[in-house]
C-alpha cells in the first residue's frame, strides 16, 4: 500500500509521448463538451455533464501519468 501511495501523491514528470497523449483526451473531450453544449437544455443536469467529462479527462490524464 505505502508504493501505492507514494505513486498517487508523487509528481510525475512528462515522459516522452505524454503530452501528445493528454492533448489528444483533450481535443475529444471539448468535441463532446461542445456536442452537450448544443444539443442539452441548460441545468443541472447539463452542469453535471460538463463536471463528469472534466473528471474524466483528469482520471484519464492521471492513468497516464501514473503508469
Amino acid at each position: 500500500m505505502n508504493e501505492q501511495l507514494e505513486n498517487i501523491f508523487k509528481y510525475h514528470s512528462p515522459k516522452e509521448g505524454q503530452p501528445e497523449k493528454y492533448t489528444a483526451i483533450r481535443e475529444k473531450a471539448k468535441e463532446l463538451a461542445y456536442l452537450i453544449d448544443k444539443e442539452c437544455p441548460d441545468g443541472r443536469e447539463k452542469s453535471v455533464a460538463f463536471t463528469n467529462l472534466e473528471t474524466a479527462v483528469m482520471w484519464a490524464n492521471a492513468s497516464i501519468a501514473r503508469n
